[in-house]
């Protein structure tokens, strides 16, 4: 075969989750591409150093950023470049690629939620140290046009910060009070404005006491409880947005005997569309011409490539590993499996939102009898004493000294130490309720491919063969890029390479060459005349065929991931219920479960099953723990009362998960749980700090004898109480 119609290596499958290295950039493009890249294993400084490096010695790339957060790499580069290179050259320095569609996906977003609660922070602090310099001179005994000249000075600060400062309260209470209900920023916000109000009219009287200093105060408390929960996660991002950014940004169309690449959106159902070694099917469709295997993992968990010829039926997300394929488009755009999977998953994720934080119960009790008592209070003092003055100073003092600062410290003063102490063992928290919800946990559903195992074949018989054989293979497998060979040259690495002529790659079969001038083969049984060797379904096996002889099998596992069985033995150890649900083949599903010791397994299952048994056991009151990788997880993931996913995973399922595991080792899962069912235990007990504070503090207040001033130091010091009750996590 000469080398123009040599056909080109398939590119590793679990690098390339994009379209082809061939696919060419949009001509419309006039000056400058713009390349989204999803690199999931960066982690630190060093890594974006090094990506960012490798990116920038592409030809033609003029800039190259990372996004950590995000796990992101941004490219701006000349038109005619396409993602091909750039995942190639992180390939060479060891990170894992994909591209993302920019289209679909706003590759610029940043953590605007958390400048915003800062910035309120900061000038909510400022503004509070200032008022209470001027306070002290109020306090150190100014009195009548200096007294009340500090008071209208406090008054000028405190006045636009708390209107500035105090907008996620009041926005918050708000859309509480416009849907009917009520929640926590509903009595801080009562508090605030009384605490104004009360200070405004006790200074157009030329009073003694006001309470600019206490308001301001509890503003910067309760920002720097919203900024503390809103640090314990990664900004939320939808999984199913994700999932359509996974989706093929552009395709090349046959038409006319010409190629031309248009957007995916133009595609039109009966196209044909040209598919290269690498690339990524755009849509579902029907083979019409060509031979090669595909690479399923991503999407249906299987771990051994799928033989693909004309006439066979293939999915929009599959990876075509080594041969060129013509697809008749059958379905596009929305129509496709994948984009029905992101509606599956968007279906999933709105069953989540309806968990009930212990805060957000506590608010349903706490807001109602907070308001009551306050008003009980106005009026009872009104009656008694028939000063309206009075009376609105003690309602104030009664709010103020029961506002939820505690009760809403008391949750994200916790989560940030568990978060904290599972960083540290490598797990990151994403989602503010997760602690709670891990806490709960009584049935974990682990996936196989990805999860439990590392996703990559290990030779398990290298020992088993001549010097000969391994020689002879390892030339073979040289010729290719497919996975089981890729795995071959790694596991034969310094062993002698036999010297073969005429080496070619038949797609969809394997590779063949000539050896001391005989034919010889490494690929596929039926291919090499070993269709009717037996070799146990748990294996995976490429046959190698010498002239005159009879074939040899190597055989092929999933290498197990580090802690896998630490993990499994730990939770079962623990008391919960242990299952595996895979769309691998039931050999290899069952030989992993057994190795593992699991009882319960489901083998062959698609993502609407994974997503459907997660389900089913939701609905038996099981409280479910899913830790996956693949887009075939993401709906289970989202449909689970928690759920994991390693750093290593597709960008879609890490979106799609609560908990990211940071590092290859599965053991820390187990120690998660313990710290969760600490976190809850912490959180209770602040709860109760916080109840037991109010007994004692609101019937000093209801009977007249605490300011809104020492009502609001009280207050101070039941949060810093909780902050240290937190604490004790660590």
């Amino acid at each position: 075969m000469t080398e123009a119609l040599r056909p080109q290596l398939a590119a590793c499958p679990a690098c390339v989750a994009a379209p082809s290295a061939d696919a060419i950039a949009d001509a419309s493009a006039p000056t400058e591409a713009r390349l989204a890249l999803s690199v999931p294993a960066v982690h630190c400084a060093a890594c974006i150093t090094t990506v960012e490096k490798a990116l920038a010695a592409v030809p033609g790339v003029r800039e190259a950023r990372v996004n950590l957060t995000l796990k992101r790499a941004l490219v701006e580069a000349d038109p005619e470049v396409t993602p091909t290179p750039l995942i190639a050259a992180l390939e060479d320095v060891g990170y894992q690629a994909h591209e993302l569609d920019a289209g679909a996906l706003s590759a610029t977003e940043t953590d605007k939620a958390g400048r915003e609660l800062l910035m309120r922070l900061a000038v909510a602090g400022f503004a509070s140290m200032n008022v209470m310099l001027l306070s002290v001179s109020v306090w150190s005994g100014a009195e009548a046009a200096t007294r009340d000249m500090f008071h209208w000075i406090s008054a000028a600060i405190a006045l636009p910060t708390i209107v500035f400062s105090g907008q996620p309260f009041f926005r918050n209470a708000w859309s509480a009070l416009k849907a009917g209900r009520l929640n926590m920023d509903v009595p801080i916000v009562l508090a605030i404005v009384l605490a104004v109000v009360t200070s405004l009219w006790e200074t157009s009287l030329s009073g003694e006491h006001a309470y600019f200093d206490a308001a301001l105060t509890l503003v910067f408390f309760l920002l720097a409880g919203r900024y503390l929960d809103h640090r314990t996660r990664a900004v939320a991002r939808s999984a199913a947005e994700e999932l359509a950014a996974l989706e093929v940004p552009r395709a090349i169309l046959l038409r006319d005997g010409e190629e031309v690449t248009v957007p995916v959106a133009e595609v039109a159902v009966g196209d044909l569309v040209l598919v290269r070694p690498g690339g990524r099917m755009p849509v579902d469709g029907e083979i019409v011409e060509g031979t090669s295997e595909l690479d399923r993992s991503l999407l249906t968990g299987e771990t051994l490539p799928v033989f693909a010829a004309a006439g066979q039926i293939v999915s929009s997300g599959e990876v075509n590993l080594t041969g060129p394929l013509v697809v008749r488009a059958t379905a596009v755009g929305k129509d496709t499996s994948l984009h029905q999977m992101a509606e599956l998953v968007a279906i999933a994720e709105s069953g989540r939102s309806r968990y009930t934080s212990l805060a957000d119960s506590a608010a349903k009790l706490y807001a109602p009898g907070v308001h009551i008592l306050s008003a009980l209070s106005f009026l009872g003092w009104l009656i008694y004493s028939g000063d309206m003055r009075t009376s609105l100073n003690i309602a104030a003092a009664v709010l103020i000294i029961t506002c939820p600062c505690a009760l809403g410290l008391a949750v994200p003063a916790v989560t940030t130490a568990a978060s904290g102490r599972l960083f540290r063992k490598g797990m990151l928290i994403k989602h503010s309720t997760a602690l709670e919800r891990l806490a709960q946990v009584d049935t974990v559903v682990f996936d196989k491919t990805g999860t439990l195992t590392a996703g990559t074949p290990e030779l398990t018989n290298l020992s088993d063969h001549t010097p000969a054989h391994v020689s002879v293979a390892l030339a073979l497998a040289a010729g290719s890029s497919h996975p089981l060979s890729r795995a071959l040259v790694a596991a034969a690495e310094g062993a002698d390479v036999a010297e073969v002529t005429d080496l070619r790659e038949v797609p969809g079969y394997g590779t063949e060459a000539v050896w001391n001038g005989k034919q010889v083969r490494l690929g596929r049984a039926a291919w090499v005349g070993a269709e009717n060797a037996s070799v146990s379904a748990a294996l995976t096996v490429s046959w190698l065929a010498i002239e005159g002889e009879a074939p040899v099998a190597f055989t092929f596992t999933d290498r197990l991931r580090d802690g896998a069985a630490e993990a499994v033995s730990a939770l079962q150890a623990a008391g919960k219920d242990v299952l595996l649900i895979s769309g691998d083949t039931t050999g290899a599903v069952e030989a992993l479960a057994d190795r593992l010791g699991i009882k319960n397994w489901m083998a062959e299952a698609l993502p609407a099953d994974k997503s459907a048994r997660v389900q089913m056991l939701t609905q038996q009151d099981k409280k479910v723990l899913m830790v996956g990788d693949g887009l075939n997880d993401t709906a289970a993931l989202s449909a689970a009362h928690v759920s994991i996913s390693p750093a290593s995973a597709l960008d879609a399922a890490r979106v799609a998960s609560d908990i990211v595991l940071l590092g290859g080792d599965l053991s820390p899962i187990a120690d998660a749980l313990d710290t969760a069912q600490s976190a809850t235990k912490r959180i209770r007990e602040n709860f109760q700090i916080a109840t037991l504070y109010n007994v004692i503090a609101v019937p000093i207040a209801v009977i007249g004898l605490a300011t809104p001033l020492v009502a609001a130091l009280a207050m101070s010091s039941s949060s810093i109480t909780v902050s240290l009750n937190a604490l004790r996590l660590r």
